[in-house]
């Protein structure tokens, strides 16, 4: 499952150094406490908190006179927490997509985004009430403040900002991988109704009573 984003963003001090001496290499605590003029004890507890995290992972052993030491190394999708390269990449890539492509074909291309972003998360369980509010959370996860809101027989979830604002630019492609997204994810028919402008806003409407029973035979 991908990581949250930009959880670097809330680590400062010594869990940034940790991050920092492990990527250069794997070391065992004692190694990073060394580094950093720690205790060893001080480090693990470092070390706990971002391994809980998922930033780390345990990497093996390093045998010792005495008994072996773990040794922790950066978990390999941390990586893309240390990166800023990717949101002026997506905005430059979609001017290209846009230029080089017709407007059926890059609605198609972002139509199988959507649809290979779902596949990264587990299937969503329970009644349709339940499977919006756990795509609410997902959302969230990924740094979408947003709200459930009834309309209709079925549901809007409707954001306070937008997940990819700088590649947006008033351009409704990038809405419906989203769009797509919460529809393979949902198994029902999904709407975007972004708002696009000075400052993008995230909604989609969500089929409700027939249209939900029809979008999960659909995709059954």
């Amino acid at each position: 499952m991908p990581l949250p984003p930009r959880r670097l963003g809330s680590l400062k001090g010594t869990r940034e150094q940790i991050l920092t001496v492990l990527r250069r290499s794997s070391l065992t605590a004692n190694e990073i406490a060394a580094q950093l003029g720690m205790t060893h004890n001080a480090v693990r507890t470092h070390l706990a908190a971002l391994q809980h995290a998922g930033l780390i992972r345990q990497g093996g052993l390093q045998r010792s006179a005495s008994k072996p030491a773990v040794v922790y190394e950066l978990a390999p999708e941390a990586e893309a927490e240390f990166s800023s390269a990717y949101v002026p990449f997506v905005a430059h890539l979609m001017r290209v997509l846009q230029e080089r492509l017709s407007q059926d074909q890059l609605n198609e291309v972002m139509h199988l985004a959507g649809r290979g972003l779902a596949a990264e998360w587990p299937r969503l369980r329970g009644d349709l009430p339940q499977r919006v509010e756990a795509a609410s959370v997902l959302l969230a996860d990924l740094g979408a403040l947003n709200e459930v809101e009834s309309q209709n027989g079925g549901f809007v979830i409707r954001g306070y900002g937008c997940l990819l604002a700088a590649a947006v630019h008033s351009r409704p492609e990038v809405c419906r991988a989203m769009e797509s997204l919460l529809a393979e994810l949902l198994e029902v028919p999904v709407k975007e109704c972004c708002e696009r402008g000075e400052r993008p806003r995230c909604c989609f409407e969500i089929a409700g009573g027939d249209g939900a029973t029809k979008g999960r035979q659909a995709v059954m």
